[in-house]
């Protein structure tokens, strides 16, 4: 993925689908939530519903636009989620010694999520990564939230003090590429994820990993830029 001659200052990891699979557990208890509701989904409960944001999800689930009724719905999935079903996440192959290699090497990590930051701290906390990363972003975390992923990332950016064109986002869907681009970063789209590329479209400067693993064994060519 990056070799000695193409240092980074910086990688921000996307979370779901790039660094951890957890669908079983999130498509459970969405599942259980609109059950318990007496609701059917107007879509399957498949892997293309994660990414975004819980309510946004939520509507496309049910057609509702009620907002009482939602608050009900996104209170019982965080009770199902926030409290057991998150312990249900598998980490990808490759992925802990990745981490683990990066972190070794003084590469500055951070994360830019849709998920809640709630549940994204548990988990980090559960799988035993919350040291890798020095900044954990959230859409949730600020009053009021970040408007999108894209601003998420800018406030990363600018709270590691690194520069955008040499850092490295890396994402399993299309909008995480769009994401990095709009804050002129490097992207490397992640195979092995939820998202479906098709690489005739995929801009020529966005990397292509097929596999966590490989991602994993190159991670050892890994240097970091200096910073102005």
């Amino acid at each position: 993925m990056m070799h000695s001659g193409s240092p980074y200052q910086a990688v921000i990891f996307d979370l779901d689908g790039t660094l951890i699979d957890s669908s079983p557990s999130i498509l459970k208890c969405f599942g259980r939530t609109l059950a318990a509701a007496g609701l059917q989904p107007l879509v399957p409960l498949s892997d293309s519903l994660i990414g975004p944001p819980l309510r946004q999800t939520l509507i496309n689930l049910t057609g509702l636009a009620d907002t009482a009724h939602l608050d009900r719905l996104v209170d019982d999935f965080k009770q199902c989620y926030d409290t057991e079903g998150y312990k249900a996440t598998r980490v990808y192959d490759g992925i802990g010694e990745l981490l683990s290699q990066m972190h070794a090497l003084h590469i500055p990590l951070a994360i830019a999520t849709n998920k809640r930051r709630i549940p994204t701290m548990k988990i980090l906390e559960h799988l035993g990564w919350r040291d890798y990363f020095h900044i954990v972003g959230t859409l949730d975390t600020p009053t009021p939230p970040h408007a999108n992923k894209a601003t998420l990332i800018s406030y990363l950016l600018k709270e590691l003090g690194v520069y955008a064109e040499k850092s490295l986002y890396v994402g399993d869907k299309w909008e995480d590429g769009e994401a990095a681009a709009a804050n002129g970063m490097r992207f490397c789209a992640a195979g092995w994820g939820y998202g479906a590329w098709d690489r005739d479209r995929m801009p020529q400067d966005w990397l292509f990993i097929p596999d966590a693993g490989e991602l994993g064994c190159r991670s050892s060519t890994l240097t970091v830029a200096q910073r102005d």
